[in-house]
């Protein structure tokens, strides 16, 4: 569990304190450490879409996909040091039986698919200064809902695969979508202070062409915050988050229109003795629902709006600990995107929800050696209105970290 804490903890402060965590250490002679370390999961799931849907199972990688980082150390002018290389493969083919890699217009065996996707998530430098803080520059976990993935249980499980999705690639959902907004692993530059009871991380990000219109020239970076706040009372523990996105993309390499896209996110975690207690939520507007900027984001048809829709969502999670090494945990989540109130051709000309999405999970975890999980969930996936279809997602598995 402490591999796995420490792990979480890396990616939460946008350092690199996984090499902590790490199984192997080597020293080198010029005074540099190499460290290697990461997971490798694997589920089985059964999804059933409600009445007459479609069943599916399938023998696959979890919400988090398998890790693989690789990292050097070393001090040099007072300067802490190091680079950090992540690689994050699924085990899964999708649907497709034979899938055996290389180039589909020569592979010697008809074109057939690539395998199992290798994302490489993290590639990024850091340094160290003398107060502790850091300069973070590489492709890294983003810092808007960074808080919100990273204390989500089904980290360590499958949570929701997604309406219809049956044998996909990639990772499952988990509440992504269903509760908060996927920050991704970009390419960024970011400061953050010294880990303790308050930090505070700020960077500059690859900004994202808005996919709902003509707004592709992204002239300035992206800004994301993030600000944390940890305290201890006795046996319990508390922490506090909230965190900030800005972005402006245009129509036009020079003049033309400009969307501006905010967004906000905050929560709490309350550890209680043997009771966790997580609550959190977001708001937006121009930043589209599940994945940033992946479709949405504009209003209205006419290609020069400036016209945007909102999004919120949220979740709220338990976790009992019933015993030394097994947590029974249980969350329900929600994201909505709205319609623009403006008049049509620039809005949508009304402000009714165009899109609600929901889950309710129900979990088993269990420490079965100090870097072997064992986890068992359930999760019902939905949405509002009459007519639209359920899925129900059964799932079991194991989750070795190294």
């Amino acid at each position: 569990m402490k591999r796995l804490t420490l792990l979480l903890l890396g990616l939460a402060l946008g350092v690199s304190a996984t090499a902590n965590a790490q199984g192997l250490t080597m020293q080198m002679s010029n005074g540099w450490a190499f460290q290697f370390g990461g997971n490798v999961n694997a589920f089985w799931v059964f999804s059933k879409v409600n009445n007459s849907g479609p069943a599916n199972s399938s023998v696959r990688t979890g919400l988090l996909p398998a890790f693989a980082t690789f990292e050097a150390r070393g001090k040099e002018g007072g300067l802490n040091l190091a680079v950090h290389f992540g690689f994050a493969p699924q085990i899964q083919n999708g649907p497709t039986h034979d899938q055996f890699g290389g180039d589909p217009a020569t592979d010697i065996f008809g074109g057939i698919q690539a395998g199992a996707q290798i994302d490489m998530r993290q590639v990024y430098l850091t340094i160290g200064f003398k107060d502790g803080s850091q300069i973070l520059a590489g492709r890294e976990l983003g810092l808007f809902s960074r808080q919100n993935i990273l204390q989500d249980m089904t980290l360590f499980g499958v949570g929701a695969v997604g309406i219809g999705a049956g044998q996909a690639k990639g990772t499952t959902l988990g509440r992504i979508a269903y509760g908060y907004i996927y920050p991704n692993f970009v390419s960024q530059v970011t400061y953050s202070t010294k880990p303790g009871e308050a930090q505070l991380s700020v960077g500059l990000f690859q900004p994202s062409v808005l996919q709902s219109g003509t707004y592709t020239f992204t002239k300035i970076p992206r800004v994301e915050a993030e600000f944390t706040y940890n305290q201890k009372s006795g046996k319990n523990n508390y922490m506090f988050w909230v965190g900030g996105l800005w972005q402006t993309t245009s129509d036009s390499a020079s003049g033309g229109q400009s969307i501006s896209s905010v967004g906000g996110t905050a929560g709490i975690k309350a550890s209680l003795s043997d009771l966790s207690i997580v609550v959190t939520g977001y708001i937006g507007k121009g930043l589209g629902t599940g994945l940033l900027f992946s479709g949405g984001e504009k209003a209205g048809a006419s290609a020069t709006s400036t016209e945007t829709r909102s999004s919120d969502g949220g979740y709220a999670q338990l976790m009992y600990k019933v015993g030394p090494k097994t947590n029974l945990g249980a969350s329900w989540g929600f994201s909505r995107l709205k319609n623009n109130s403006t008049a049509a051709p620039n809005g949508d000309g009304n402000s009714a929800v165009r899109s609600n999405v929901y889950s309710y999970t129900a979990g088993i975890y269990h420490q079965w050696t100090k870097s072997l999980k064992l986890v068992f969930e359930g999760t019902e996936e939905g949405s509002t209105g009459a007519g639209r279809p359920k899925q129900i997602d059964i799932s079991g598995g194991f989750m070795l970290f190294y």
